[in-house]
């Protein structure tokens, strides 16, 4: 186990300092340090108890308030097993670890009336309906206690989940309308009139650039909106509760953009439609990120729920696929591509993850934000280009406009 949150220190006799020069943990001599170094014992089992290592601050003149406390000793264990181990406790007082402060730390030590219980999250009884299901999101996505404690402590659902259920809402209602107006339900891509949406991206019509971002309300079918909607769903609006709308609608619309400017880079003659980028995006961050965190996440059956999910993500990237190159109804325009699923999984693995990977500490903060943020608008200026010169220059045969 290895401390994500230690303090920094300047060496282990000066004073340990928690970002704030007015609220710091008091100075403690070297040989004070000295006396906690030696309750470990490295060479045998490298570990003390969280109860032991708190009598020890008390026992060595390290008067600390008891919900600062509370926080200092979830941070250094890390995952909640009752036990601190020795390379956790150097973690947490040396000072080579002093760029890697944790934005909760520093904003439970400023806030220390804020209460953490020493027990597990997952171990408190008596919660209502609604804390339960707070409580399930904090395992669901976020793997360390700390800061699945603080998420609990500090949720109040305002504002609420918002921006995928309007997503959501948008998606069925413009289905309802077209499946009534095409009178078709399945399939309904196969309607002369389909494409004849505002909606929908084709490559005749790539100058109206909002049908780069719009194609992501219409649909090929009831079976196309099921998946994309169980999905966004099941993943985004948890993921909304613990990151907000900013985060998440940062994510889905890079994807959505992504997976349209793919496909006019790489599948130059084929509409899109479907939401699958920006659902894509989020799938596939949140379960990159419960893979690099895989022993701090606590959810409940995740190999299980990872399969489900990657089954999911498989069985609608087959069905793009298997339309795309089935026979289309109206040659010589082919049917919507597949390749916006892969440009939502390329956003979701790169910048996704970083955007989900700290849920408090600040996107302009973090440099692997900025620097996959650059990469990305880098794609989206040579996808413009050549979509302004590229189709000339190869002399692309495109199918007629709708």
């Amino acid at each position: 186990m290895r401390c994500r949150y230690p303090v920094a220190a300047q060496s282990l006799g000066d004073e340990i300092e928690v970002l704030e020069s007015s609220d710091v943990l008091p100075a403690a001599p070297e040989d004070r340090w000295k006396a906690l170094f030696d309750q470990f014992d490295p060479e045998s089992s490298g570990f003390i108890s969280t109860e032991r290592f708190r009598d020890l601050l008390a026992a060595h003149g390290s008067e600390l308030d008891p919900h600062k406390l509370e926080v200092l000793l979830a941070l250094a264990d890390a995952n909640a097993d009752g036990k601190i181990c020795y390379q956790d406790f150097v973690n947490l007082v040396s000072n080579d670890m002093s760029n890697k402060r944790s934005n909760s730390f520093r904003r439970a030590i400023l806030q220390g009336s804020r209460q953490l219980k020493g027990a597990a999250l997952r171990e408190e009884a008596g919660l209502g309906l609604s804390q339960r299901l707070v409580r399930h999101i904090a395992y669901e996505t976020l793997p360390r206690e700390v800061d699945r404690k603080w998420y609990f402590d500090s949720y109040t659902c305002c504002p609420p989940p918002w921006l995928i259920l309007v997503i959501t809402l948008t998606e069925v209602a413009v289905f309802m309308y077209y499946g009534c107006h095409l009178d078709r339900w399945v399939l309904q891509v196969s309607s002369p009139s389909f494409l004849q949406s505002p909606l929908p991206y084709h490559p005749q019509l790539r100058t109206q650039a909002w049908r780069f971002l719009t194609y992501m309300f219409m649909h090929a079918g009831i079976e196309h909106l099921g998946l994309n909607i169980a999905m966004q769903l099941l993943v985004g609006v948890p993921l909304e509760m613990v990151h907000g709308a900013l985060r998440i609608g940062l994510v889905y619309g890079c994807g959505v953009l992504a997976g349209s400017l793919a496909v006019s880079v790489t599948d130059m003659v084929a509409p899109v439609v479907g939401s699958s980028g920006g659902v894509y995006a989020l799938v596939s961050a949140h379960l990159a990120n419960v893979v690099m965190n895989w022993s701090g996440m606590k959810c409940q059956f995740k190999l299980f729920r990872m399969a489900m999910a990657l089954v999911c993500m498989s069985v609608e990237f087959g069905r793009a696929v298997w339309l795309r190159f089935y026979p289309p109804a109206f040659p010589p325009c082919p049917n919507p591509s597949f390749v916006a699923h892969l440009g939502g999984v390329a956003v979701g693995l790169t910048l996704g993850v970083v955007v989900l990977q700290n849920f408090e500490q600040r996107l302009q903060e973090q440099t692997l934000f900025w620097i996959f943020f650059s990469v990305y608008t880098l794609f989206i200026m040579c996808a413009l280009f050549w979509n302004i010169f590229a189709y000339s220059l190869l002399d692309v045969k495109l199918p007629p406009p709708p």
